[in-house]
């Protein structure tokens, strides 16, 4: 017997189905429950109520053909496709293959067959994690919604989010914040979500930040939102100096922290249209810093007007 589970993540609602396992949930997913949907909520899966629909399942011989790897830090990730056109992204951890993720065209229904490490809950728990995060970023690309590798914290009401490529000190400027600006909280540390409107007051866009299920190395699972105060890409200096990007260098500094499978047409679209919304409607500023309480103070005395 299957038993399903339903969650909203940035007021997206998806579905886990487990046959036969309900402990599962308890063991593999306790990062999700702050994001779990009474099951009453949603009578019936693929009624259009689900963004989509992942269940899990035993160990399985397949076959694919690879198109890209991506690398980084001994985690690896293997996109392909299958004959019938199907997307697959093979998830390994120090080679070990974790698990497989297939997909359907649109990214309404995926299959997650466990690798033959799945009796070990840690790969479990990396295969799963992983799966869902690249499942939710490719089918919510075109509902205004990107998956971001940020740290953001909140502080007055908004939220306010540090970029910057692997080991940039992201979430060490997040601490700084915490440690040296009254009223900071951590939001999440590695992957929250934005959500673009056009339906804001008198018609106004907004943009909203919300935690996530996925924080990385720090645990920081909090189901919260703030509309976005600004975003700051870091880099590391022997000083400290923030400027104001502004049109295509604002775009730039987005792309390259945000999730998605780029060769597919209507992925890139739809993060196209969300890229170009929130360059356009969000103040982006680089950063470039010690990892000191004069970085933090720099910083936010611009991006958040603190005086």
């Amino acid at each position: 017997m299957s038993v399903s589970r339903f969650y909203k993540v940035a007021d997206h609602v998806f579905s886990v189905t487990v046959d036969g396992n309900a402990g599962f949930f308890a063991r593999c997913m306790d990062n999700y429950e702050p994001f779990a949907e009474p099951s009453e909520c949603h009578p019936g899966l693929g009624a259009g109520v689900n963004v989509f629909s992942l269940s899990v399942l035993p160990p399985a011989a397949f076959d694919y053909t690879e198109e890209i790897r991506q690398e980084d830090e001994g985690q690896s990730i293997i996109c392909g496709h299958t004959a019938a056109g199907e997307s697959v992204f093979e998830f390994l951890l120090r080679k070990v293959s974790t698990g497989t993720l297939v997909c359907s065209k649109d990214y309404r229904e995926a299959r997650l067959l466990m690798g033959s490490a799945a009796k070990d809950l840690r790969l479990q728990k990396f295969a799963l994690n992983n799966a869902l995060m690249v499942l939710y970023a490719l089918a919510t690309a075109g509902l205004g919604t990107a998956l971001f590798h940020s740290a953001v914290v909140s502080y007055k009401g908004r939220g306010y989010m540090f970029l910057g490529k692997s080991g940039t000190g992201k979430s060490t400027h997040a601490r700084l914040w915490l440690k040296y600006v009254a009223g900071v909280e951590l939001m999440n540390d590695d992957n929250p979500v934005v959500r673009f409107f056009d339906d804001g007051p008198d018609g106004a866009p907004r943009d909203v930040v919300y935690g996530s299920p996925w924080s990385g190395k720090t645990p920081c699972y909090r189901n919260v939102q703030a509309p976005v105060g600004g975003i700051v890409m870091l880099s590391q200096a022997p000083y400290n100096k923030i400027v104001r990007l502004r049109g295509v260098q604002s775009y730039a500094a987005l792309v390259t922290s945000i999730s998605g499978k780029r060769w597919d047409r209507s992925v890139a679209d739809g993060l196209h249209a969300t890229e170009n919304a929130l360059a356009k409607n969000v103040p982006v500023w680089h950063l470039e810093c010690l990892p000191d309480e004069d970085a933090a103070k720099l910083c936010s005395e611009n991006v958040a007007g603190r005086g």
